[in-house]
């Protein structure tokens, strides 16, 4: 993609990947009602700039909606999926400050993301085995230096129970 518009370093993984709000999986849709022109929005207009495209990339459920020049005092608003809607003033704040305060009443933990973060490692452990949605191999045999899969490759007679309990019943026989 070439590095061409305003502020073309926003689109790339590294910043979008940077962003730190990931809401809770209450949050649906968020609202952005500001205004293009005054001081009052400034704050807002820098969030919609540089943060909005950060918390898609994190939160690729929620619906984000802008609406310019629709309201005379910038806020936020969201909607949980318990029908509840949650209203942020953020008039004469900062972008920074803006996302600090929706980061604190509405954004997961950090208990909570190192807690995914761990069961989500746990599920790519090398060791577990399983269907390939949920882990890494489906069968011991995909490990090199294991006995190859009996549905592919027959097994060694010796190997094979039927062989050894024919085997017992000879020689007790």
């Amino acid at each position: 993609m070439p590095m061409k518009g305003r502020f073309p370093v926003r689109r790339t993984l590294q910043y979008l990947s940077q962003g730190d709000v990931i809401f809770k999986s209450a949050v649906k849709v968020m609202t952005v009602n500001y205004n293009t022109a005054g001081e009052l929005s400034e704050g807002a207009r820098k969030f919609v700039f540089f943060n909005v495209p950060q918390i898609q990339y994190k939160n690729p459920w929620v619906q984000i909606m802008l609406f310019r020049n629709m309201t005379p005092s910038p806020f936020l608003r969201f909607y949980l999926d318990s029908g509840e809607q949650v209203l942020v003033d953020v008039e004469d704040k900062t972008n920074k400050e803006i996302t600090e305060h929706i980061k604190k009443i509405l954004g997961k933990s950090k208990e909570t993301l190192e807690k995914e973060e761990r069961e989500r490692k746990k599920l790519s452990h090398p060791a577990t085995f399983g269907p390939k949605k949920y882990h890494l191999r489906e069968c011991m045999c995909e490990i090199e230096g294991q006995v190859p899969c009996p549905a592919f490759v027959p097994l060694p007679k010796k190997m094979r129970g039927k062989y050894k309990a024919a085997l017992k019943n000879e020689a007790s026989a």
